[in-house]
């Protein structure tokens, strides 16, 4: 599957985007586009016409506080809107125009924060249509030359690199060997770490296998005489592999198997990718669409509009997910890989029962965990920058790829 809220650059409603292009997100392949996968016909709901647009896009970092956040609808009406910070769950106020078809904050927004932006709609017939976009405010910490993740402070998981994501292009070798000079990455289990640029717009830095676990990482910058430090946490190593084959994931933490869960993956037509991911976003629950990934009807609508698919955490900025599934049959799963290219496990409509195995792996999952995929029939190379692939790439040919090494 792929999200529209939480993986499209554009976040807008019932419409598609690309996935991973646009200010903030990390570049992907565009051969890699077409990984996110379409749910099961049952699945499928009347598409809305209504089509909600929200300003700045998903994904976008170094947001003003007095930034024009505004949320937007064509051919409906807002029925609702909130902005909520990630971090506090406190919600910002804001105002809905009186026709109904946009929204903005009533005030300025807090530096150095994540938001996440939701958003409903009805068109004339009474159908709904729903958004979501996570957007980062300006920090004076990490956005010193370029956008720097994971923010200060934070924990993570082992196979969190290091990314910084520039706006304005770092062509030639000796830009870049200038630039990469200005930062120093440490670790403080002594591992070696090393930067590679996997374009000119994005420079990822990380050791040869994933980070120790309880770790601490130090980001230094040195521009103009200014320096800047940010240190984030590596927390307990959980490692999931997913086998295509038999249709299970297992749940390695630190070293120990917590458990075994029956999954279905990408069938023999849409397979999941084989290779090394790892979850870069989380969502309780995400709105997928079908026109994302160029699946529309002959009159132009989504082959499917689903509003809320619970227990969501991106893989790739191309749409592949590992999410829950309420409407896959009990004896689908471990058994038939359905998907279109996702990680589907059993939930239920709504993601409220924490028993099911979907609720109990995101409950037990980080940011920066890593999630590999063996035995799948696809053949298409993972690229490592699409989401937080670096781990594919052989270590000489990182170091290979240092400007300064």
């Amino acid at each position: 599957m792929t999200a529209l809220g939480g993986t499209s650059s554009a976040a807008t409603g019932g419409n598609g985007a690309d996935p991973g292009a646009g200010t903030g997100a990390h570049p992907t392949a565009q051969a890699q586009a077409t990984q996110a996968a379409q749910p099961d016909k049952a699945a499928a709901q009347d598409a809305s016409d209504a089509r909600i647009t929200i300003t700045p896009q998903q994904g976008s970092h170094g947001v003003g506080v007095n930034g024009p956040v505004t949320v937007t609808v064509s051919n409906g009406k807002l029925t609702k809107v909130t902005m909520t910070a990630l971090a506090t769950g406190s919600e910002v106020r804001g105002t809905l125009s009186a026709d109904g078809t946009s929204w903005k904050p009533d005030g300025p927004l807090k530096p150095a924060t994540k938001y996440q932006v939701a958003a409903e709609a009805d068109d004339a017939q009474g159908r709904s249509a729903t958004a979501n976009a996570t957007i980062t405010t300006v920090s004076p910490a990490n956005d010193f030359i370029g956008h720097l993740s994971p923010a200060n402070g934070s924990t993570v998981g082992v196979g969190m690199p290091v990314t910084v994501d520039f706006g304005k292009a770092v062509g030639t070798k000796a830009a870049k060997a200038a630039v990469e000079s200005e930062f120093k990455v440490s670790s403080s289990s002594g591992q070696q770490v090393v930067g590679h640029w996997l374009n000119d717009h994005r420079l990822d830095f990380r050791p040869q296998s994933y980070w120790k676990a309880g770790s601490t990482v130090t980001v230094e910058l040195n521009r103009q005489g200014v320096h800047k430090t940010v240190t984030f946490k590596i927390g307990r190593s959980q490692i999931s592999t997913v086998d295509a084959k038999t249709k299970k994931m297992t749940v390695v933490r630190d070293g120990k198997t917590l458990k075994t869960i029956p999954i279905s993956s990408g069938s023999d037509q849409h397979p999941t990718y084989n290779g090394r991911m790892v979850v870069s976003e989380k969502f309780r629950q995400v709105h997928m669409n079908g026109a994302t990934v160029g699946l529309t009807e002959k009159d132009g609508k989504p082959s499917y509009d689903i509003k809320a698919v619970p227990h969501a955490m991106r893989l790739t900025d191309s749409g592949t997910f590992i999410h829950g599934n309420y409407w896959g049959a009990d004896s689908v799963f471990g058994k038939v890989n359905t998907s279109h290219g996702c990680v589907g496990l059993k939930d239920v409509r709504g993601g409220n029962d924490s028993r099911t195995p979907a609720a109990w792996y995101f409950d037990n999952s980080m940011v920066g965990d890593v999630v590999i995929v063996k035995n799948s029939v696809d053949k298409t190379k993972l690229s490592p920058d699409n989401g937080l692939s670096d781990w594919n790439m052989p270590w000489s040919e990182w170091v290979a790829g240092s400007a300064t090494h």
